[in-house]
């Protein structure tokens, strides 16, 4: 049996405590039912062997569908059902055979496979490209603290960071890893990248003031829709950042002349407050879309 010794026992099916999958082995394999046993005695069923994983952690069968979602601490799913203990010699007593000497062999346990994912579990997603400044938002919004840097690079996982707000709401921002053309084919960190908005509430295209903003949008609203088109249809913002200079100044004014886009300057604070009442009311619609959606269902 490979048991996962390094967790405490207070650690049950999805939690908060774990940030990745490095420690599920390949195979885990339980014991099988343990035989039964003379003197009344039954064997008894295999142990439970729990693995825990991140909140957000999607399990699917080798169709390829998803047959569990752990979104809430201590979620769990059952991946393979042990085999039970097999019965004593006391089961097989008759009014003819009064000492039986026959027990039954422990059952076997299942055997199934199963891929694991890791989806993000934010309430609104920043899309950029690498360089468009989505760590810097992040740090200026949040607590977060992803790293940042004057030269391009990319996120290579995702930063979740909350925003509070003055109704004690909060909502959670996560920095996405860089998007590049091609990532709906897999390219770059490809859908790795893809998979992680599927769970976000709400979308903002963080645009690079200084690299022609009108195409870097036209990149990501073409990947994101190549790769699920159904995503097009969430609440979503267009920000151009980097205000701040002349060259992300004139592409703002360009660009607001031909669809709603917000400016601002994430190294500097223009305009965040203005953001974060988009954010706030991105998830506001969202969260009364759902809950009109659970009416019509208990209806």
């Amino acid at each position: 049996m490979e048991a996962m010794d390094a967790f405490p026992s207070s650690v049950r099916g999805a939690t908060h405590t774990v940030k990745g999958l490095n420690h599920c082995k390949k195979v885990v394999i339980a014991k099988h039912g343990e035989r039964g046993f003379d003197k009344d005695c039954n064997g008894k069923n295999a142990q439970h062997i729990i693995i825990p994983v991140p909140l957000g952690t999607i399990v699917k069968d080798d169709n390829g569908t998803v047959v569990g979602d752990l979104t809430t601490e201590g979620m769990m799913f059952v991946a393979a059902r042990g085999g039970a203990g097999g019965r004593g010699n006391k089961f097989f007593l008759t009014d003819t055979e009064q000492a039986p000497d026959i027990a039954e062999f422990g059952a076997e346990g299942e055997s199934n496979t199963y891929t694991l994912e890791v989806r993000s579990l934010a309430h609104i997603g920043l899309l950029g490209f690498p360089n468009a400044g989505k760590s810097t938002l992040l740090r200026a919004l949040t607590r977060a603290r992803p790293t940042v840097a004057p030269y391009p690079f990319t996120t290579l996982k995702p930063h979740i960071g909350m925003v509070p707000y003055d109704d004690y709401e909060q909502v959670a921002i996560a920095d996405l890893p860089g998007l590049i053309p091609g990532s709906h084919k897999n390219y770059g960190l490809g859908i790795q990248f893809l998979q992680h908005i599927e769970r976000c509430r709400g979308l903002i295209f963080l645009l690079d003031g200084t690299s022609d903003p009108q195409l870097q949008y036209d990149t990501l609203s073409h990947e994101i829709t190549q790769y699920n088109s159904a995503l097009k249809a969430r609440p979503n913002c267009v920000v151009v950042n980097k205000i701040d200079t002349e060259e992300g100044k004139r592409s703002f004014e360009k660009l607001k002349k031909k669809m709603r886009v917000l400016g601002i300057s994430a190294k500097t604070g223009v305009n965040l407050g203005e953001l974060l009442t988009v954010v706030r009311d991105m998830y506001d619609k969202y969260e009364a879309k759902e809950q009109e959606e659970g009416c019509n269902n208990n209806v």
